[in-house]
């Protein structure tokens, strides 16, 4: 977990259930290509929200990916997640990084500040030498984000991810833990 002026970074709790549900009915219809928008929550029940929250802290304790709710301090309504997937440990020490923010909240300075404290987590509790953002050629909002925190252009990956039923190119942006 880690604290923000704001904010909470942590694992969801079964007890999150209700926050993280309303905020998902919450959102507002999509705003560009890159936002899913309102979506269809009839099959999240509470005890599907408890067998994702298993997964979640699985994962975590197998140290294969951790994801991390965004709350607000003051109210602890839900506001979005970060995630990390170790790509490999030992000498790399090197992760995946994405982050969500619900679309009802952009605009605030959370998402910039949920990544920063993120990146923080990342070196300093989870031991990452090295976190890669990988973003879609034309998702500027995202581009723009990781900019701001501090992250890196690397390079463009051909074919890296398979979406929409075909292999697309991602712009890669890095930060190492040297760099902050």
């Amino acid at each position: 977990m880690t604290k923000t002026e704001r904010l909470i970074i942590r694992l969801m709790e079964e007890e999150d259930y209700s926050s993280w549900l309303t905020q998902y009915e919450n959102r507002l219809p999509s705003q560009h290509k890159y936002d899913e928008g309102k979506l269809d929550m009839s099959i999240c029940t509470k005890e599907w929200f408890r067998d994702l929250v298993t997964k979640h802290h699985q994962m975590a304790e197998d140290d294969k990916v951790y994801v991390f709710g965004v709350f607000r301090k003051t109210d602890n309504t839900h506001i979005g997640f970060v995630d990390f997937s170790t790509i490999m440990r030992e000498e790399f020490q090197w992760a995946r990084f994405g982050y969500t923010i619900h679309n009802h909240f952009w605009r605030k300075g959370y998402g910039k500040e949920a990544v920063k404290a993120a990146i923080d987590l990342a070196f300093e509790k989870l031991n990452y030498h090295r976190i890669e953002a990988h973003i879609n050629l034309d998702n500027t909002a995202s581009i723009k984000l990781a900019e701001n925190v501090g992250m890196l252009y690397e390079c463009t990956r051909k074919g890296f991810i398979y979406e929409d039923n075909k292999w697309t190119d991602q712009l890669v942006y890095f930060i190492n833990a040297e760099d902050i």
